[in-house]
């Protein structure tokens, strides 16, 4: 406790001395440092410097918060009496930097009723590095006089681990959708009116089921939940039997449909919709030869449900693999071999004793199919026709003819309501038993084979959608590399060459300036995304507190809300001051992070359900702390699903388009963002072109995260690939 509040608090107080306060518009970079003129320069200076020069008493905070935690950590002070100067240092430091944050700003006082304070002259622009890090600094002090207080088991680590991702959801999950979906209270002129909401839920578009007496179409909601329910199992089932064969079919090209199985998560999203429409749309390859050999007029039956399911299949069962593939790994054999000797058959072993030990993870990966279906913009609104659903719906509320903030906040209120109860269910049924199979004993046990009848049904799934998804995949890019998509198809490398050309050592492809930034921010946000994801995952397994589950599911919103409407959210939370990151990168890493959270804190949970307890608590038998049975016994354990995180949160980064559309400047281009207004521009060659190299980058970025993570070591031996021989049976 005392070493945290000490490294806190100096840390702090370097950042206040030597860090600039305010957001510089060329960044860090561009301090002067030929002299120290710029510690008093009211552009660079720190907040030593802003009061000194400046005469900015209320940044004052900024040092006396921690220096009071540097007396406190120094001075021979009883363990109570130093953990109260660390919760005051931390916390008032933190109130206070808060309150003057937002009480002054561009034009001085914030709110008329301000000004009884007395006139104020000076201005507030955004926090830099300095306004960053002090508080940040201060939050782990709050932490360590928490510690010393006896929270958190008097440990430091998990103290610290607790308050940074309780603020960090909070700053950048809970405030932004707050302040949007305040505006369901609102009535159209802008007045809080609280029964506005009541209005707009009455809605008959939003409950009708009118299509079960043969109207053309039922209630959007109703949609939602239909489209989440079927797209959530069968992501599900279409995950667990892709990790089952990867993982336990004794396949020779298993690597090969694991690459298969993640090809879909690293695409752009608008390929597999063209390549849907190329397959079964009206002018189709089975849609013509429907026509040609059978006289079946298959029409725009893709438009629609049928669609949209499909699509999303695609789209999402990757997220079921990842999720599945870590848990299916952790099984320890043993409890299956004590099975098998105790006779029983290889059937009753897997329905009684290896799927009951699925269960958190199938629970997780449901969870995660249902909530990404719910939140998804792009196949609905290409694929849907009439078939709308929520996200949708909201799309069309904010930038309609018409936009209707109260009708999109409204919109979104359901939708988090519908997230909240999956999510509820989801704990529900995995609460009440242990699905613990990993202990602190070897393991040298080899995992059995699939039963006949499962391997045979998992191959009859698995290898249809793997030969669907190779054809779709070469319709479709084949497109970069033709020179008119859908009329002139003489092979080219036109479009590949305008992209990404290179002219006397220069840059002068029309795409390198987004893919650039894209690789940039994308590797930015990946690593911070899953080490947050997994810190939060062993906190909220390993740790009971107050408000726990509330914390949990907060870090759910921002992944079950659709991506415009976080982008909304993320622009008026931060478009001014303290916090203004509006046109910058940092903006939108925030959004990469905290939009991809929840895949890496789900797939982290699945696999600490695995991890029996007991080992964290020998190693704090033997004098180590949190953060040493944090770093020693459960990332070792946890390298699938840290390998889980960065996958997702890396290639989420390099395809996603909706949350960020309307975050990026012409300095922020992201390749998504250049691939769609192309896409607009009728140039699809051009598109697709950029979309290879995404997809070739990403490949590759996958292969070295898988390399440098490595494998979780459990101690088992490998299994032999099945092979069939002549006078043997396979």
């Amino acid at each position: 406790m005392r070493a945290a509040g000490l490294w806190s608090s100096l840390v702090a107080l370097a950042a206040a001395l030597l860090l600039p306060w305010y957001l510089l518009q060329d960044g860090i970079a561009a301090t002067p440092l030929a002299n120290l003129a710029w510690l008093t320069d009211p552009d660079f200076a720190p907040a030593a410097g802003q009061v000194l020069a400046e005469g900015r008493w209320w940044l004052l905070p900024a040092l006396l918060a921690p220096a009071l935690g540097l007396l406190s950590a120094l001075l021979p002070l009883a363990r109570p009496v130093r953990a109260a100067g660390f919760l005051v240092a931390g916390a008032g430091g933190l109130l206070a930097l808060l309150a003057q944050g937002y009480a002054i700003g561009v034009q001085g006082w914030s709110a008329p009723w301000l000004e009884a304070l007395g006139p104020m002259e000076s201005r507030q622009f955004g926090i830099g590095w300095g306004g960053a890090v002090v508080p940040l600094a201060l939050a782990v002090l709050l932490a360590a006089g928490l510690a010393g207080r006896g929270a958190f088991r008097g440990d430091a680590f998990t103290a610290a681990v607790a308050v940074l991702v309780a603020g960090s959801i909070g700053l950048f999950t809970a405030m932004p959708l707050v302040l949007l979906l305040g505006d369901a209270f609102r009535d159209p002129s802008g007045a809080l009116a609280a029964g506005a909401v009541f209005g707009r839920l009455a809605d008959d578009r939003l409950w009708s089921l009118g299509c079960l007496a043969g109207a053309p179409r039922c209630g959007v909601v109703w949609n939602t939940l239909l489209l989440g329910t079927l797209v959530g199992a069968s992501t599900t089932a279409m995950g667990l039997a892709f990790a089952l064969l990867v993982t336990r079919g004794r396949l020779r090209w298993a690597r090969g449909l694991r690459w298969l199985t993640v090809l879909p998560i690293v695409t752009p999203p608008f390929i597999l919709g063209l390549g849907l429409i190329l397959i079964f749309g009206r002018s189709g390859l089975v849609s013509n030869a429907a026509s040609a050999w059978f006289g079946l007029e298959l029409g725009r039956w893709i438009y629609g449900l049928p669609g949209v399911l499909l699509a999303q299949l695609f789209a999402f069962t990757p997220i079921a693999f990842l999720v599945l593939i870590g848990v299916v790994e952790g099984l320890s054999p043993t409890l299956e071999e004590a099975s098998s000797t105790l006779r029983a058959t290889p059937r009753e072993t897997f329905a009684t004793v290896t799927l009951p030990l699925l269960r958190p993870g199938i629970a997780n990966a449901f969870l995660l199919g249902f909530v990404e279906s719910m939140a998804d913009f792009g196949n609905p609104v290409v694929l849907g026709g009439n078939f709308g659903v929520l996200a949708t719906e909201i799309f069309f509320a904010v930038v309609g003819a018409q936009a209707d903030a109260g009708r999109a906040a409204t919109l979104s209120l359901i939708l988090l309501a519908l997230a909240l109860g999956a999510f509820s269910l989801q704990r529900w049924l995995t609460a009440r038993k242990s699905y613990v199979s990993i202990g602190g004993k070897g393991d040298g046990g080899l995992a059995p084979p699939l039963p006949a009848g499962v391997r045979r049904l998992c191959l009859s799934v698995a290898l249809p959608w793997a030969a669907l998804t190779v054809i779709l995949y070469g319709l479709a890019l084949s497109g970069g590399f033709v020179e008119i998509w859908g009329r002139d198809y003489t092979p080219t490398f036109r479009h590949m060459v305008k992209a990404f050309d290179i002219e006397g050592g220069q840059l002068t492809g029309l795409a390198w300036n987004s893919v650039i930034t894209t690789v940039t921010l994308a590797a930015i946000a990946a690593p911070v995304t899953a080490a947050l994801g997994i810190a939060a995952a062993w906190l909220f397994s390993r740790t009971r507190f107050a408000g726990r589950g509330v914390l949990e599911f907060a870090t759910m919103l921002s992944f079950a809300v659709p991506g415009t409407v976080i982008g909304v959210a993320y622009l008026r939370a931060f478009n001014l001051p303290p916090l203004e990151l509006a046109g910058t990168g940092a903006i939108i890493v925030a959004c990469f992070v905290f939009r991809n959270l929840p895949v890496g804190l789900r797939s982290g949970m699945a696999a600490m359900a695995q991890i029996d307890p007991s080992l964290d608590e020998a190693s704090h038998t033997l004098g180590g702390g949190g953060g040493d049975a944090f770093r020693r016994v459960v990332l070792p354990l946890l390298r699938p699903a840290i390998v889980a995180g960065l996958v997702y949160a890396f290639v989420r980064a390099m395809t996603t388009i909706s949350a960020v559309i309307f975050l990026v400047t012409a300095d922020t281009e992201l390749a998504t963002v250049f691939i769609v207004n192309r896409v607009i521009n009728g140039d699809y060659g051009l598109a697709i072109a950029v979309a290879v190299v995404l997809i070739a980058l990403m490949v590759v970025m996958l292969g070295l995260a898988q390399l440098l993570v490595g494998r979780r070591r459990i101690g088992r031996r490998a299994a032999v690939p099945v092979v069939a021989t002549r006078g043997a049976v396979a």
